[in-house]
């Protein structure tokens, strides 16, 4: 719901810490001059004007729910720049529901004003974008799968709450993992902290950062408690990896 969530006066939503202030989880990879984005959050345009995003390659989608799609329609100003239309990347579930949620950017008869240029494509295990692989990897989000990706030595698994051993198998060897981590108090499709640090404890990636963090979770307090190749991701965190 984001943070400050909307009518709450708790110490969290309240905080004067800037890294306390979240909008929804979202990630851009940036190599070779390419911007791919992973999620577009009802706060995309936000996030882009905060971050200087002028142009975007390719959007890959982890699942259908609002907090990580509706913001497709503020693809339009970056899309106008593009000489082709954006692509998108989304499983066969995901992508029924953007072309529902967003009918009428996908209708060929839409004569209502200016739509944003995208173009949707099936993701399957994967695909290759610009000299990097994006690598499907499946969790289980309550009762339904979704997608979380691996990128050379990182690795984004947002909204889960169990990760099956054939997955955990493909997350050998890392140098960034992001993990959700919703938190403390167990939830039915969210990981919580404790169940977070149990895959740090078996993956072992040189460094870990918690995504999707609700207002349950003050910032300095729960880093100061986490291991030190642990912390809570915040609002424009960057980080340097291999691809």
């Amino acid at each position: 719901m984001g943070v400050p969530t909307i009518g709450c006066t708790c110490a969290v939503c309240t905080s004067a810490d800037a890294r306390d202030r979240r909008t929804r989880p979202s990630v851009l990879v940036q190599y070779a001059g390419r911007n791919v984005l992973i999620d577009t959050t009802p706060d995309f345009r936000q996030q882009a004007i905060r971050e200087k995003i002028h142009h975007l390659d390719a959007v890959l989608y982890t699942h259908a729910h609002a907090d990580h799609i509706l913001g497709l329609d503020d693809l339009r100003p970056v899309s106008f720049r593009h000489a082709s239309k954006i692509p998108l990347y989304a499983g066969e579930q995901t992508g029924r529901m953007l072309q529902s949620v967003f009918q009428y950017i996908f209708d060929a008869d839409y004569k209502y004003g200016s739509l944003a240029r995208v173009e949707l494509n099936a993701l399957n295990t994967g695909v290759d974008l610009f000299g990097a692989r994006f690598d499907v990897i499946k969790v289980i989000h309550g009762d339904v799968e979704i997608d979380g990706f691996r990128f050379g030595s990182a690795a984004y698994l947002t909204d889960f709450s169990e990760i099956p051993e054939a997955s955990l198998e493909k997350l050998q060897n890392l140098e960034i993992l992001f993990l959700d981590a919703l938190r403390h108090k167990p939830h039915p499709t969210h990981s919580s902290v404790e169940q977070s640090l149990k895959i740090v404890d078996r993956l072992k990636p040189k460094r870990t950062f918690f995504t999707h963090i609700s207002h349950d979770l003050p910032h300095e307090s729960t880093n100061a408690a986490l291991p030190d190749n642990v912390r809570l991701a915040h609002d424009g965190l960057q980080l340097e990896f291999e691809i």
